[in-house]
């Protein structure tokens, strides 16, 4: 070390200064080496900006069966929508039974509803619109199941019995057919006992068990439980219908751009053009998204209020 230092003294501080400046060049090479860095990244190219988030869209819809039941029918719709509504994305939500739904839609949380004619009304009111109908007119109607051996052949005859319903707000599966014992002489609030048990499944189930004389629900959760029940709905028939009003609203709430509910509407109302949309259908079991708007449902508002006038309040007060 002592000959090293000698020499380096020997050659004077300009050779000193060259080594220093040699070792500091080395020294931020090689630190710069160390980053991994190119010097510079230029364009980048994407399908979306890497910041950009995709939008997501909550489809509520109102509980036509139990939660597991619902997912099972409409998931398919749901991934249907996700792969042609790029970039944007929908998630299905059930509720766990009307009131549940009702609070949602009041609140204003989902952005998109499949809710029954009298729902419809209500959402109407905090700012949502009508883009479709999900189902024939002809489907929506309140049917009155009895067991086989029940006996009843007249709704006199049910006078001083029980009969379920999904809940009091249920268009087809309640307020009509209230209205339907009430025009056949039945006095709803004094000559029977009404029960709301929370699902479609569930009326029927209760007629089945012998709880209540009749089980109260409409055209599509009744051939549901025939395909998934044969054993059960054998013992069973469909003893009343009801008149047919008008079917299940799709809506849109107000501040869902224009584009996003326009797509969403072409999708559905093209569903039944495609063996795909089809199956879906099927599970859904709906036969075809038909066009309709706000100005559609004016019959139920109609409805509602003689029901309303002759029967009962829908909501409970």
């Amino acid at each position: 070390m002592t000959s090293a230092k000698n020499t380096m003294d020997r050659r004077g501080p300009m050779y000193r200064w060259r080594v220093i400046i040699v070792l500091l060049t080395l020294l931020t090479w090689l630190f710069s080496g160390c980053k991994g860095e190119p010097e510079g990244k230029g364009p980048q190219f994407g399908s979306r900006p890497p910041t950009a988030e995709v939008p997501v869209y909550h489809l509520a819809v109102h509980p036509l069966h139990n939660p597991s039941k619902l997912t099972q029918a409409y998931q398919p719709l749901v991934d249907y929508l996700n792969t042609r509504l790029q970039p944007a994305r929908l998630t299905l939500e059930a509720s766990r039974d009307y009131g549940n739904f009702e609070e949602k839609y009041r609140a204003r949380k989902p952005e998109i509803l499949l809710p029954n004619p009298w729902q419809t009304l209500q959402a109407m009111k905090v700012g949502y619109h009508v883009i479709a109908m999900a189902g024939e007119p002809e489907d929506f109607k309140g049917i009155f199941v009895v067991r086989t051996d029940s006996g009843l052949k007249h709704p006199a005859d049910l006078k001083g019995k029980s009969v379920s319903y999904p809940s009091h707000t249920a268009l087809a599966a309640c307020i009509m057919p209230q209205y339907f014992l009430h025009s056949h002489g039945i006095d709803v609030n004094r000559d029977i006992e009404n029960r709301y048990v929370g699902s479609q499944e569930s009326s029927i189930m209760n007629a089945y068990l012998g709880k209540t004389a009749v089980g109260v629900t409409w055209p599509p959760p009744w051939r549901a439980f025939q395909k998934e029940h044969p054993q059960e709905a054998a013992q069973l028939k469909v003893l009343w219908e009801t008149e047919s009003l008008i079917n299940n609203s799709v809506m849109v709430r107000d501040d869902v751009t224009v584009e996003v509910r326009n797509r969403i509407r072409t999708l559905l109302l093209e569903l039944n053009y495609t063996a795909e949309g089809r199956r879906i259908l099927a599970d859904m079991e709906t036969a075809r998204f038909i066009p309709a708007t706000d100005k559609d449902y004016d019959v139920v508002r109609r409805y509602v209020s003689r029901f309303e006038r002759e029967v009962r309040p829908v909501e409970k007060r």
